[in-house]
């Protein structure tokens, strides 16, 4: 399955979550900055709120780029336990530390640091996709601390190994593709251009025209 773009891709989860269609006590979370184009079409399509959760990956000591785990809001962690030792408790905590001011700018960006209200909440949280799926982890990590009523982890593509995680800790786990060979994220898209900072404050007062 190739998508056009995310929000394509936006379009083909809303059909998979239709149930949750005009929900009043639904709400989706993109996590930015890609999740959050996909995000607003399944929240349009599905006429609930459209908010972020923000999460920062944890980068390998030797190899930033190298994702070992990730960071949500409050300091939520989740991390590889084969890289864990590797690593070091020190570096784990400073990175913990930093990431999570980093994750608090990004809110003041995003929504004037406002962060949603999760309790008693049917959380829909929706990424472009899963290569390690620690990004989706963190935020489930999250959500779940806030005693939402239901939390449901949406995708267009995954590798199978990382939706088996994502599947056992989200309430409910919708993904639309996972081949066998996974590769990267971008490669299941046609456009798969980056996204800044401004795009999802569009795409967040954007989505107020429709859910508020």
């Amino acid at each position: 399955m190739l998508f056009s773009n995310r929000r394509e891709a936006g379009k083909k989860l809303a059909e998979r979550l239709k149930k949750y269609k005009g929900k009043k006590d639904a709400i989706i979370l993109g996590i930015p900055r890609g999740g959050i184009e996909a995000a607003f079409e399944a929240a349009k399509e599905l006429r609930v709120p459209l908010s972020v959760l923000v999460t920062k990956k944890i980068g390998y000591p030797s190899d930033p780029e190298f994702a070992i785990g990730a960071v949500g809001p409050g300091g939520h962690y989740k991390i590889s336990e084969g890289y864990a030792a590797e690593a070091g408790k020190d570096y784990i905590k400073n990175a913990v530390k930093e990431l999570s001011k980093e994750i608090g700018r990004r809110y003041k960006k995003y929504t004037k640091g406002k962060i949603p209200v999760l309790k008693n909440k049917i959380v829909i949280l929706v990424d472009d996709g899963l290569a390690t799926g620690f990004t989706m982890m963190a935020a489930i990590e999250y959500a779940k601390s806030q005693k939402p009523k239901k939390v449901i982890a949406a995708v267009p593509v995954a590798a199978q190994d990382s939706f088996e995680k994502i599947r056992k800790s989200a309430d409910e786990a919708v993904c639309l593709h996972m081949p066998v060979f996974f590769g990267s994220v971008g490669s299941f898209y046609q456009d798969f251009a980056q996204l800044e900072d401004k795009d999802v404050k569009r795409y967040l007062e954007e989505a107020e025209k429709f859910s508020g």
